[in-house]
């Protein structure tokens, strides 16, 4: 379909990347990517990418560190193959979450990993659904930050929910995104106050909203051990909500949280395919994806022909 284009994958998602080749009716560059014996990543691109748009599918999720680092040394090869230019499409941002100093003598890693980026090579990052917005600053090249919520509205919540439904931020933050779904599901919105004790572990305090007898829609941006979304879930359940479902665009999922999830009053976890689903998550019977390809593969479509990506963003 593209002519002058190169889709290449990286190890950590090549399921995502495949689908993405098949949207944009091209088939997936070549490339060979190896280890040494101690573990060093060697990346060898199998076809002539001068002068062409390269774009490199590329989640940062686990292992975290290796699919950065073959991240960077992919578009390292790009660049001194003399690509026309490197797009980093990373659906999931690793250490998004490192986005400031939470105490002293801390790192803002963030930026760290940003800056590794642009030093590889990238003329331009898209991204989905990054924890802190302002993470785009940190970058002095073009940025296309888009947003899971038309692919999650149109796969899933229009087909399940109507205006009878609560939209529930799990905690203060996510108040913005909660209200984005609720105003296009024409749904009420609830809100958890949550005080969060110390990393990775959290504890429900309030409920702010009516949930008696309603389906209730927790919707959040990544679930990591999943006590947020669990604490939430156990609070609209003492409050009488009838049906509990949850929406994340990025199912990390790690360390207890399949067993919080199976444990817990969650009817369903609806997550995007940013990043994949191991054979635990899948087995537990809760949790199904839903795919950002086709969002990808538009945005991806439109920045090699130069169109405008502004649409895509919400």
């Amino acid at each position: 379909m593209f002519k002058k284009v190169c889709i290449l994958s990286g190890n950590s998602h090549p399921e995502l990347a495949a689908a993405i080749a098949t949207f944009l009716e091209t088939p997936l560059g070549k490339s060979k990517m190896t280890r040494f014996s101690d573990g060093e990543s060697f990346v060898e691109i199998g076809e002539n990418v001068r002068g062409v748009d390269a774009f490199v599918i590329q989640p940062t999720c686990l292992p975290v560190n290796d699919n950065v680092m073959e991240l960077l040394i992919i578009c390292d090869a790009l660049r001194r193959a003399s690509a026309g230019s490197i797009t980093a499409v990373i659906p999931y941002y690793g250490y998004a979450r490192q986005d400031r100093k939470v105490a002293p003598r801390t790192p803002i890693t963030s930026k760290l990993v940003a800056d590794l980026i642009v030093a590889s090579g990238v003329t331009r990052v898209v991204s989905v659904d990054l924890h802190a917005g302002q993470i785009q600053g940190f970058f002095n090249i073009p940025f296309d930050h888009l947003y899971a919520m038309p692919v999650m509205l149109d796969d899933f919540l229009r087909k399940s929910f109507d205006s009878a439904a609560v939209c529930v931020s799990p905690d203060a933050g996510g108040v913005e995104r909660a209200r984005a779904y609720s105003k296009r599901l024409n749904a009420s919105l609830a809100i958890i106050d949550k005080r969060r004790e110390r990393a990775n572990v959290s504890e429900v305090m309030h409920l702010i909203g009516d949930v008696k007898g309603k389906d209730c829609i927790i919707i959040d941006d990544m679930i990591d051990t999943a006590g947020t979304l669990c604490g939430a879930a156990g609070a609209l359940a003492d409050h009488g909500a009838r049906k509990i479902v949850a929406c994340a665009t990025h199912g990390v999922l790690s360390g207890p949280a399949l067993q919080r999830i199976a444990e817990s009053p969650i009817h369903e976890l609806v997550v995007s395919d940013t990043i994949p689903l191991s054979a635990e998550a899948k087995a537990t019977g809760k949790i199904r994806q839903v795919s950002i390809a086709r969002l990808l593969g538009e945005a991806i479509k439109r920045i090699h022909s130069s169109d405008s990506v502004s649409s895509l963003f919400a």
